[in-house]
């Protein structure tokens, strides 16, 4: 398991360190700096013609102190300090004053031009602020600049919360960052300027920032192998549950299509599509394998007789927005007693008809929006949900108690009570029609399977999101299609079964 902090949360575990286990900030500046040195060395970067370019927090401070480490070890070193000195911190003052005593001289303006390396040490994770004036001018200079660019624990103008660029941001090549992950290097459109991070220990101690309920995670390697629901060798079909799948309206088969083989695939041992009957034909002859019950008009007995045999059900890809679809989405929140899926249009229909959030019967929910249906349902804009999406995607948990999964380059899965979960898989050849029906249908198979709603969640996420690369690396970015995520998704929960 892998924790991603905030800023808020980096900044409490830097004053646990420093105040209970009595590291002084200085001693962490010298780690800090190390570390940059050591990950420089490494690479084979060339380190002849160095340029550090540092802030007056403490930030600068390490960047202070790595010019000092590079100049020790005979290297070229340009430092430039980018404001008032006598504003600098006390550490970041001593560290300019240990640079000069090594015999490098301090430069108060940035030459643009070529250097070996750039080293942006101007501005850390606690940056709340965009760049503008002299700052902006400046980390565009340094992108101007031809040179490898090495960013010290963020790249300036990242926000560490979100990933937002504040203003502008410096284009890394390369992140050193300390001690744990930070969001903003992994929500795009920061993981971009970050380049390729690597994660110091310089002994700071973030274990109970840790058990904080806001402190995101994600998992690593073969911790998704236990998450994998068991397969009994005295089992049968009952033993991995019966799926009901309420998708697809007239001309959109292809939905319900998806949700169900998506379901199969992953474990399910009965899926059941109740759909328009225009879908009859071509979902028999697509997936012969599933029940198949039709409608012609809204039946509300025949709808109470499919929910009560269920034990999971998934509704509202494709299904459309029309009165019936609304009725059949309105009986489905009133009467379902399983872990139930809400997609697509069923979440369309909650954004018009917000009083059906209140109507929900239990717990058992999972809501599965993409930016656009989760700024319907919630009235915040887009770009205002990427800034603050952690924020906003909690209060909505909280207040509806559901299981929510905001579905973006970075996925994010929220519930009430519980730390939020950063899924890492996935890349843009996933970017077509149908790909979200398909993750419906795969957390569906997993509830089915026995897995609580969070472990469905978490499970699904990551086997959609690997099973985009394992396509990706067969069928090229442009290529994949959303049914090809269902044969890959096999082969993800095959990679894990084998770990």
């Amino acid at each position: 398991m892998k924790y991603l902090l905030n800023a808020s949360q980096m900044k409490r575990a830097d004053q646990y360190t420093i105040e209970r286990l009595l590291i002084p900030p200085s001693e962490l500046m010298e780690r800090a700096a190390a570390a940059c040195v050591a990950y420089m060395e490494d690479s084979r970067l060339d380190l002849s013609e160095a340029c550090v370019v540092c802030g007056t927090g403490n930030n600068g401070g390490d960047g202070f102190a790595i010019a000092r480490l590079l100049a020790e070890k005979g290297h070229n070193v340009r430092a430039v300090l980018a404001g008032d000195e006598g504003q600098c911190s006390r550490e970041t003052k001593e560290q300019i004053k240990h640079l000069r005593q090594a015999g490098t001289e301090i430069a108060t303006d940035y030459a643009e031009g070529r250097y070996s390396i750039i080293v942006d040490a101007l501005f850390g994770v606690g940056l709340n602020r965009n760049l503008e004036g002299r700052y902006r001018e400046l980390v565009e200079a340094m992108n101007r600049s031809e040179g490898y660019r090495l960013a010290v624990d963020i790249p300036s103008g990242v926000c560490a919360d979100s990933g937002s660029v504040m203003g502008t941001a410096f284009r890394a090549d390369a992140t050193v960052t300390f001690q744990e992950m930070k969001l903003g290097l992994e929500f795009y459109p920061g993981k971009e300027y970050a380049g390729q991070v690597v994660t110091a220990d310089i002994g700071i101690d973030a274990s109970e920032v840790k058990k904080e309920s806001g402190t995101a995670f994600t998992y690593e390697g073969s911790d998704y192998r236990r998450l994998l629901p068991e397969r009994r060798a005295d089992s049968n079909k009952g033993t991995y549950g019966k799926v009901l799948i309420i998708a697809g309206s007239r001309g959109m088969s292809g939905a319900a299509f998806l949700n169900a083989k998506a379901a199969y695939t992953v474990g399910a041992g009965l899926v059941q599509i109740y759909t328009s009957e225009d879908n009859r034909v071509i979902l028999q002859t697509l997936l012969p394998e599933a029940v198949i019950k039709t409608y012609d008009f809204y039946d509300e007995v025949e709808l109470l007789k499919l929910l009560n045999r269920a034990d999971v059900v998934s509704v509202g890809s494709g299904i459309g927005t029309s009165d019936k679809s609304r009725k059949i989405l309105r009986t489905v929140i009133e009467n379902v007693e399983v872990p139930c899926v809400i997609d697509a249009d069923g979440l369309n229909l909650i954004a018009d008809h917000k009083k059906y959030l209140d109507r929900l019967r239990h717990e058992n929910f999972i809501f599965t929006p993409h930016m656009k249906e989760m700024s319907r349902m919630t009235g915040k804009g887009i770009p205002e949900l990427r800034s603050q999406r952690m924020r906003i995607l909690r209060e909505f948990a909280e207040e509806y108690s559901v299981t929510c999964v905001l579905k973006d380059a970075r996925t994010v899965v929220m519930s009430a009570g519980r730390q939020p979960y950063v899924n890492l898989s996935g890349n843009a050849s996933m970017a077509k029609a149908g790909s979200g029906d398909v993750l419906a249908g795969v957390i569906a198979g997993l509830l089915s399977q026995g897995l609580g709603l969070r472990e469905a969640a978490e499970l699904g996420t990551y086997l959609h999101g690997r099973a985009g690369e394992l396509a990706c690396l067969d069928k090229g970015s442009y290529s994949v299609m959303a049914s090809d995520l269902i044969e890959y998704a096999g082969r993800a929960m095959k990679e894990q079964e084998d770990r």
